[in-house]
């Protein structure tokens, strides 16, 4: 580490910085060099080769995290404070922007030397983490069993299935619809009798609890009436009237967290919810840049682009050590949960997981879960007759070795007895597993550096810059879990003595062949 930090201070005095103009800026490639960066969720597609169209991070995420960075396996990156367009064409990246700094820095030779040096420079790690827990025990999502009609029986009777089926207490998500409408923090009456009982119960039961919440308030309400009239609410463009935001729920107005005191007011609601009910934290949802254009309203600070808004949003989440995002802007290295982009309930999906959670490593976002078990697109889990077991049993593998891990869809319900036991099986797997991922993540927020890491960070220049199947939880394993319905798989092993989780022992350097019976979660530990 000392050897890095020296090497990128004597390299970045010779730092290029490239001045972007509204024509085009060319950042050719090096002899066979490849870049990661920008979008967390195109993360399938890296390293970049071409783009089919404009990317814009200005107003776009793709349901997931953003950041203004490009990372290199030779060592370099490219920085800018604001948003901008890019292409990439034959691994050259084009970026048009406004007039503003590009930097493109040499930060060493290696992926891992590009990144440390990004994250030095650009966004530091805070020290900080979100709660323990997070890291030692299991989530459980209420979203894709009750979608929008959260109440309190079946809330309770989803933890006591969690403990009558063995499976570990943990962090359990009251999703959206909970509350009377938008901006108001008071549970519906006709759906939650006694909310502090329900709150009091699942503390007993182990549990801590969290609620969705969302910037947006249902118009003509009482509380859009206060806020309307304090100016905590954004404007349309040009114009007094408070704007209408469409967004997935309807029409809503949103508040304005440019504003300080708007800020503030949202905070003290929900520290007034805590307070009322007990609640542990919040699912901060609903943070994303399609909905936040910074072209269609006014806001409190004037020159506000639709990133500041979604990063004013996530700002909300540091003062409560129990959170959770999905869309981000910047904001790497702080101690805020972020969770994979809602994936599809198929086998196509699964395949995503593994790429979108290295880049979310690369771009700083190490506290990341990856997505929910089986899927979070609620669509997808309507109509189904029969459910494949199998997708289901892999998905949980792929979540045992990563940082975090959700349930939503109750295996319970639609597996058999041998699946459900593989599944409880591996929720307990994460949980003796997490000391040591508790141990990785502290050394996140102490150095930057990712939980799930990229073979090519770990291991340069050995020929795994593509490779997008497997990873290495911090320094010791290599997961490599099955992502298709095949009997079998390969797996890429660098050189070294690794010990598999069977207790063989295999000699590194090559590619194997292994066959994976649906019980069984490949993992392979580096002895030397």
């Amino acid at each position: 580490m000392k050897k890095t930090i020296t090497i990128f201070f004597f390299i970045l005095i010779c730092s290029l910085f490239l001045y972007a103009q509204e024509s085009e800026t060319k950042i050719p490639s090096l002899q066979n060099e490849k870049w990661w960066g920008a979008f967390v969720a195109k993360g399938s597609v890296m390293p970049w080769k071409d783009t089919p169209t404009l990317l814009d991070l200005h107003n776009q995420n793709f349901n997931n995290q953003t950041v203004p960075l490009f990372l290199s396996d030779k060592g370099r990156y490219i920085w800018c404070e604001k948003p901008f367009q890019f292409t990439v064409k034959d691994g050259d990246i084009y970026i048009k922007t406004a007039p503003q700094n590009i930097e493109l820095v040499n930060g060493g030779s290696t992926l891992r030397e590009a990144y440390l040096a990004a994250s030095r420079s650009h966004f530091p790690p805070s020290g900080k983490l979100p709660d323990t827990l997070f890291f030692s025990m299991p989530q459980y999502n209420t979203w894709i069993e009750l979608m929008y009609n959260q109440n309190q029986q079946d809330i309770l009777d989803y933890a006591a299935n969690i403990l009558r089926n063995d499976f570990p207490t943990g962090v359990l998500m009251i999703d959206d619809n909970w509350q009377k409408y938008y901006g108001n923090f008071d549970f519906k009456p006709e759906k939650f009798p006694n909310p502090q009982a329900m709150v009091a119960q699942l503390h007993k039961q182990g549990f801590k609890v969290m609620l969705w919440v969302c910037p947006f308030v249902s118009p003509d309400s009482p509380e859009f009436r206060e806020l309307e009239s304090k100016g905590y609410l954004l404007k349309k463009k040009g114009s007094h009237e408070t704007a209408l935001i469409h967004w997935w729920n309807g029409f809503s107005a949103c508040y304005d967290l440019t504003h300080p005191q708007a800020f503030d007011h949202f905070i003290k609601q929900l520290k007034t919810v805590q307070e009322k009910y007990g609640i542990d934290g919040f699912k901060l949802d609903a943070g994303d840049v399609a909905y936040l254009s910074g072209t269609s309203f006014d806001s409190y600070q004037k020159d506000a682009l639709c990133v500041d808004h979604s990063q004013k949003w996530a700002e909300v989440g540091l003062h409560f050590p129990f959170n959770e995002y999905r869309a981000c802007w910047k904001m790497g290295n702080q101690p805020l949960v972020q969770r994979l982009g809602d994936k599809d309930y198929s086998w196509n999906a699964l395949k995503l997981l593994i790429p979108d959670m290295l880049t979310a490593g690369l771009l700083g976002y190490s506290f990341t879960c990856p997505d929910m078990i089986g899927g979070g697109q609620n669509s997808a889990f309507l109509n189904v007759g029969k459910f494949d077991e199998l997708l289901i049993v892999r998905s949980t593998q792929v979540h045992t070795l990563m940082p975090m891990m959700q349930f939503s869809v109750a295996p319970w319900r639609i597996l058999n007895e041998s699946n459900l036991a593989i599944c409880r099986n591996m929720a307990k797997l994460h949980v003796k597993m997490g000391p040591y991922l508790l141990k990785y993540a502290r050394h996140s927020a102490q150095t930057g550096e990712p939980i799930v890491r990229h073979m090519e960070y770990e291991f340069p220049h050995q020929g795994f810059s593509d490779c997008k199947d497997q990873f290495m939880l911090g320094e010791k394993y290599l997961v490599a879990p099955m992502l298709t319905p095949d009997a079998g798989r390969t797996v890429r092993l660098p050189k070294g003595k690794w010990k598999d989780d069977s207790g063989k022992i295999i000699h590194g350097g090559k590619t194997i062949d292994i066959t994976v019976a649906p019980d069984r979660l490949p993992y392979f530990e580096k002895i030397k």
